[in-house]
């Protein structure tokens, strides 16, 4: 349905450009597109609203422990129509055909699509505060591998093995609990390479348990 989305997404701004430009007058096409793009559309927001919520159910207690059960993350999606999460696929597609017949000719002036899962967002909260806004960098670091390992655990639930993950100097944003708790949390389950500049700060029980390799002057040293 993505594949679909976008490229009739594509046909869809294309043709709206030619109508801001007045080549096209005739509104029978764009409708047609609309009607195509609305039912993709509602597909792909009613599964983002079925993987958020397990996103959540994962994300939210990760973060809870690397926090020191000090934080409590919420994870909200921001769609660009006026939608609750646990509306059914064929509501949906109405209130996109409604909307879209709102902003049509707004959507011709401009030349581009105003609506649809391309326009969305998702919004972080850490204790009931936009983390993108008003979150410390080690919030937002704590936020992004709360979600990270989240997404882990569903891939395993998924497929049934967890993924190599690569974590690129994370550790000098996070205090050493948080260090600590991030490292428990993957050790001896995900196959993990950390990039750090300093090994500072890190227990020495995890470290006897990792295999170090340092990078000097291009090469690799174990």
């Amino acid at each position: 349905h993505l594949g679909q989305y976008q490229k009739i997404l594509k046909q869809r701004n294309h043709l709206l450009k030619q109508m801001q430009r007045r080549k096209v007058k005739d509104k029978t096409m764009l409708r047609v597109l609309t009607e195509q793009l609305s039912a993709h559309a509602a597909t792909i927001l009613e599964r983002r609203f079925n993987f958020l919520e397990l996103l959540r159910q994962w994300a939210s207690p990760i973060h809870h422990g690397i926090s020191r059960e000090l934080e409590q993350l919420e994870i909200k999606y921001s769609p660009s129509i006026e939608v609750l999460e646990d509306t059914n696929k064929e509501k949906i597609e109405t209130i996109y055909l409604e909307k879209f017949h709102e902003i049509e000719e707004k959507e011709i002036e401009r030349g581009t699509t105003l609506a649809g899962p391309h326009r969305d967002d998702l919004l972080f909260y850490v204790n009931q505060k936009n983390v993108q806004i008003y979150g410390s960098q080690g919030q937002q670091r704590t936020t992004a591998l709360s979600v990270k390992l989240a997404e882990i655990e569903l891939i395993y639930n998924e497929v049934g093995e967890y993924p190599i993950l690569l974590l690129d100097d994370v550790l000098s944003e996070l205090d050493d609990y948080r260090q600590s708790h991030l490292l428990n949390t993957i050790q001896g389950k995900v196959q993990t390479f950390v990039s750090t500049t300093s090994v500072d700060g890190i227990n020495h029980e995890t470290l006897n348990k990792a295999e170090l390799f340092r990078i000097k002057n291009g090469n690799v040293e174990t």
